[in-house]
């Protein structure tokens, strides 16, 4: 009983990283809903506001790379708080400013109103290859999935909560008479505090930071081992394909809604709320699933299924037949990132975690950083439902190449005791 209500493997350093992370969810959930529409009232255009969105894309897939080489070496706690402070920093900027290349500027630098959108549970971002690593180190064999989903489930609640304070610009606007601009800016000096709160929250986490294997050549700082880079290859190769999938959505999604509906900050923050509730149990879920399935079994089942249903949603004719169809895509969605994140991190060396998870992230992150600006452009001047439909077909191809690539790669905990210790964390040939 005591485990059920506070589980063994939560310890202090979890916990801290946890609440940091429901905190990151929080603002996430708002920002990716704001951000677009805070734009949109400054009378910026789907395409200014698809090339801000590039330059924050191109800027994040840098810095994502940047971190998963260099917080492996010296730390990942010191790059969690690095980004919470810029998180501070953007929102101070946006509150203040409305010239588009100084918003686009900020925007680059701390990422702000990007993420993972509703159902992600502030899972995406220039932090995520340290804060996963720092994860996995607390976690055992036996526990990561769990964890992973656990932390997946603490920032998606968070996220609901956050996707209310969407609603904070037309409550001001009945209760004070504010304007939605003046609203809206309200929110990013909250979001100010909140990156702050952010960077004290993670002060006192511990980490070991274990040096990594040492490797011949001149090159040996900065190289991977033979095995992790091939499976840093491998996803690659498939994260280069969701990442024109993400380009083609992402915050562009919110002003689909809005322009294709009609609906405002308020429709949408009670739809993310919507989303974020039906999505929690889905990670919970999740530990349960891959157990009976197998980890990139349930990632290829559930991304299938995301697939059709994002197909569909693009030809809904009213608001609510394409809230509950994306309502049901994100569940489906949600079911499959804690099994990809942790098992990822179960199949590299441990030391060379974080950078396996930047390196591997940087297709993505590339990618997605060169189809906003086309989306946009294709929203405006061709058919606003046409990068919907594209995002669907290049998140089939996705799936089809994962499982190409992992059907035969068993993560430890899925492997036979002594087929794991046989094989080892350096040992190419993990096939089961």
């Amino acid at each position: 009983m005591i485990d059920v209500i506070w589980p063994v493997w939560l310890g202090r350093n979890l916990t801290l990283l946890f609440a940091q992370r429901g905190l990151r969810s929080l603002t996430q959930a708002y920002l990716i809903i704001i951000v677009p529409i805070y734009l949109a009232r400054l009378e910026f255009g789907a395409i200014e506001i698809g090339f801000l969105f590039t330059a924050s894309a191109v800027s994040s897939a840098l810095l994502t790379a940047a971190v998963g080489l260099l917080s492996d070496r010296y730390g990942r706690k010191l790059f969690l708080i690095l980004f919470a402070m810029l998180t501070s920093i953007g929102a101070l900027i946006f509150a203040l400013s409305t010239d588009f290349l100084v918003l686009a500027v900020a925007a680059a630098a701390s990422t702000l109103g990007r993420g993972g959108g509703a159902g992600s549970g502030g899972a995406w971002g220039p932090f995520y290859p340290a804060e996963q690593a720092l994860l996995a180190e607390q976690a055992g064999e036996r526990d990561r999935t769990t964890i992973f989903s656990a932390v997946s489930f603490v920032g998606v609640l968070a996220g609901a909560l956050g996707s209310l304070f969407a609603l904070l610009p037309a409550a001001l606007g009945l209760w004070l008479g504010l304007s939605l601009l003046d609203g809206d800016r309200v929110l990013f000096a909250i979001t100010v505090g909140l990156g702050i709160a952010m960077t004290i929250m993670v002060l006192p986490v511990r980490e070991r930071i274990t040096p990594r294997p040492k490797l011949p050549g001149p090159r040996q700082r900065w190289s991977l081992s033979p095995r992790t880079l091939d499976l840093v290859l491998r996803f690659a190769a498939t994260n280069f394909t969701n990442g024109l999938a993400i380009g083609l959505l992402g915050p562009l999604l919110v002003y689909w809604f809005h322009r294709r509906y009609g609906v405002g900050g308020a429709e949408l923050g009670s739809l993310f709320f919507l989303v974020n509730l039906a999505t929690a149990p889905s990670y919970l879920l999740a530990p349960r699933l891959t157990r009976m399935l197998g980890a990139v079994n349930t990632v290829v089942t559930t991304r299938a299924i995301s697939v059709i249903l994002l197909a569909v949603l693009a030809v809904m004719p009213t608001y609510l037949l394409a809230a509950g169809f994306y309502l049901a895509r994100m569940v489906a969605v949600t079911l499959s990132t804690p099994v990809r994140q942790s098992y990822l991190m179960g199949i590299v060396d441990p030391r060379e975690r974080a950078s396996a998870a930047g390196l591997s992230s940087l297709p993505s992150q590339v990618a997605s950083s060169t189809t906003p600006a086309l989306a946009g452009y294709t929203m405006q001047t061709i058919s606003l439902d046409l990068p919907l439909e594209l995002a669907a077909f290049l998140q089939a191809i996705n799936t089809a190449l994962y499982y190409l690539f992992f059907r035969k790669i068993r993560p430890p905990e899925e492997m036979p005791p002594a087929k794991w210790e046989e094989a080892g964390p350096d040992n190419p040939d993990l096939s089961g």
